[in-house]
């Protein structure tokens, strides 16, 4: 997939909204979704003042899937059995699924810094129950900071995990991530490797809370790409 069209389901709130900015300002075309047409198309209009040029529109979630190539779920954890539930029917085979839920204690009423137990071992696992099998899923950005990504003149400078089960939907969302300056996707393994991935974000909020910072995760040590 040279240029995909990336449905944005959640659009509107801190995650979503920083991602399609800056998917936007990498030239790709953006439908932003959300339960609420109105709420759509206010962040769409928010967008399009960030970045003039872009392909942005604004949809209710089955509508702004349907002619995705790629689909990033930015719900909260709360949310995501309903929305995956109400997609179903939208998602066409071989879409590219990217969860990036999170089973944050703070979804029902908890610490941001703690999480949840879920009976498939991560929302991601959860998120693969729910979707029909012929969809592919990954996991991703758990660790990047939506507030970072809707500041466009704030340099980035951190890595995203990847985990999934299909190895050409890992590379595809990797490719994408990549197209945002300062982001580098790290192939983390297999689906069940969320199970940590997503812990960590509990983790960076008591590091950001402690610090007072927006910190992210960089692995170092690994091969240069040739």
């Amino acid at each position: 997939m040279t240029n995909p069209t990336v449905a944005i389901v959640g659009g509107t709130g801190e995650l979503g909204h920083g991602l399609a900015l800056r998917l936007a300002a990498a030239g790709l075309p953006v439908a932003i979704g959300s339960r609420k047409p109105e709420a759509a198309q206010t962040a769409a209009e928010a967008v399009l003042a960030a970045v003039p040029a872009a392909a942005v529109s604004a949809h209710v979630n089955a509508d702004a899937v349907a002619a995705a190539e790629v689909v990033f779920v930015c719900v909260p954890f709360a949310s995501q059995a309903a929305t995956l539930r109400g997609l179903r029917a939208a998602l066409r085979p071989g879409t590219v699924v990217v969860d990036c839920t999170v089973p944050l204690a703070a979804s029902v009423g908890g610490r941001p810094t703690r999480m949840l137990g879920v009976w498939q071992g991560s929302a991601a696992e959860q998120a693969r129950d729910l979707l029909p099998a012929e969809i592919a899923l990954v996991s991703a950005l758990h660790t990047v900071s939506g507030a970072k990504l809707a500041d466009l003149a704030r340099p980035l400078d951190q890595d995203v995990l990847v985990c999934g089960d299909d190895g050409a939907a890992k590379a595809t969302v990797a490719a994408l991530v990549e197209r945002i300056g300062g982001l580098r996707a790290v192939d983390c393994g297999r689906l069940e490797q969320a199970r940590i991935a997503e812990s960590l974000t509990a983790l960076l909020i008591g590091v950001n809370i402690r610090h007072k910072t927006t910190a992210g995760i960089r692995l170092t040590g690994l091969p240069e790409r040739g």
